[in-house]
């Protein structure tokens, strides 16, 4: 037998919600319209009510990292360390870039250590987005997170070379000082800096690809204004714009914070930590925004 259609009812007419009702319904039972940008502080509690998500996603991410090798997470000590040596080699013996410093050896690894974070974050914050393509179109979920579980993958790689920062310090003759209690702090600012600088860069090279093959080009040219290997003062200190514009940019402020908390040779300088504060406040709450304004378009087809 064939189903007939009911038959309407004289003078019935179905309810029809109206597109104001129909939205408030939704927003009731936590359904969100697809392809549009949420408010600011929406975003920022759904990218907080992802926080064991993004700690899964970026310890795992950490851990898989150098599982194919047979040192495994060794290599996260070993290659900052390979390029302690041949870095001191080359400024610290051939070119005598050691002007201005005491303990050469231990300036330069906390400038390699840190600036091995700082490139690898760089990187693949940029392309945290375009790396995840299957991911984004797949699944819903504040694209924030992305950004934020790179940046904490490298911080996660960056521990355990931490650790061995700090046996290094003693090895090469530095004193236990409580300053050296300041240490975590230079690394949260450090980390938060470099976290705001992946927001701004995943949103760009999202929107253009061929950016990102400049960031590489880029953290290069970072290494040789930041102090990583030489003293900006000892080299920039009788230019005073010059030296402003090395010592206080955000990749070398935190390099100049952290030796300040090891090296017995470099006293803390409130100017110092109060630049490195500003870009950790700064950076990342813009970066954020930046990021959080292109949100509905992440993951289309270009």
């Amino acid at each position: 037998m064939t189903p007939t259609e009911p038959t309407p009812i004289a003078g019935f007419e179905p309810a029809v919600l109206s597109p104001e009702e129909a939205r408030a319904l939704a927003e009731r039972h936590g359904l969100m319209e697809v392809g549009v940008r949420p408010p600011l502080w929406d975003y920022v509690l759904q990218v907080w009510a992802k926080r064991n998500f993004i700690w899964t996603l970026a310890s795992s991410q950490a851990y898989a990292a150098h599982q194919k090798y047979l040192l495994g997470q060794v290599w996260s000590v070993l290659n900052p360390l390979l390029l302690v040596g041949s870095y001191y080699v080359i400024f610290g013996l051939l070119l005598k870039t050691d002007r201005g410093t005491e303990n050469y050896v231990g300036f330069l690894t906390i400038g390699i250590f840190l600036f091995s974070f700082i490139a690898s974050s760089m990187t693949t914050g940029a392309k945290s987005i375009t790396s995840n393509l299957g991911l984004v179109r797949s699944l819903r979920f504040p694209r924030a997170v992305l950004p934020i579980s790179v940046t904490l993958t490298q911080m996660i790689h960056t521990l355990p070379a931490l650790g061995v920062l700090v046996l290094l310090m003693l090895v090469t003759g530095e004193p236990i000082q409580v300053k050296w209690l300041m240490l975590p702090l230079a690394v949260l600012l450090m980390f938060l800096s470099i976290l705001g600088i992946s927001f701004f860069l995943a949103r760009i090279v999202e929107i253009s690809r061929d950016i990102g093959n400049l960031i590489p080009v880029a953290t290069r040219l970072l290494r040789y204004i930041s102090g990583v290997f030489f003293s900006i003062e000892a080299y920039a200190g009788g230019h005073p714009v010059v030296y402003a514009i090395m010592a206080y940019q955000p990749i070398s402020a935190p390099l100049t914070i952290t030796r300040e908390a090891l090296l017995a040779e470099s006293p803390i300088q409130l100017t110092n930590w109060l630049v490195a504060a500003f870009w950790a406040v700064t950076l990342p709450i813009t970066g954020f925004i930046f990021f959080w304004r292109a949100e509905a378009r992440y993951g289309r087809a270009s």
